[in-house]
């Protein structure tokens, strides 16, 4: 990926996530700096976290002949998405693991929809 695909993405995810934390679903985000600081983050954990979870969880991918695939993918951004909000000075799960849970799904959709617009 080129530099102006990257600097797009991350344009696109801290938009969604600004978006996201706007609605009553339980994710805070102090300011439009921390919103960016955030998706640079979630951005840095996608490149360097999520490669060591897909080896993490390929046993168990394995072992359930890939039919769960889908949930082990949603836990791992769960698990990536949480960890950049205690990375992060500024942007709160107040809800915990269901803020998590929530903040991932919302985040896909609303990176989906941003992303779509700019297409």
């Amino acid at each position: 990926m080129d530099f102006v695909g990257i600097l797009i993405s991350w344009l696109v995810t801290a938009v969604s996530l600004l978006l996201i934390s706007r609605l009553p679903i339980g994710i805070e985000i102090d300011s439009t700096q921390k919103g960016l600081a955030a998706a640079a983050v979630l951005g840095g954990l996608n490149a360097l976290i999520l490669p060591l979870l897909r080896i993490v969880f390929a046993i168990p991918n394995l072992l359930t002949l890939g039919l769960l695939s889908g949930v082990f993918a949603f836990v791992m951004n769960v698990i990536v998405f949480s960890l950049a909000a205690k990375l992060v000075d500024g942007f709160r799960l107040p809800l915990g693991i269901w803020s998590a849970v929530i903040g991932a799904v919302a985040l896909a959709i609303a990176s989906n929809l941003v992303g779509g617009l700019l297409v």
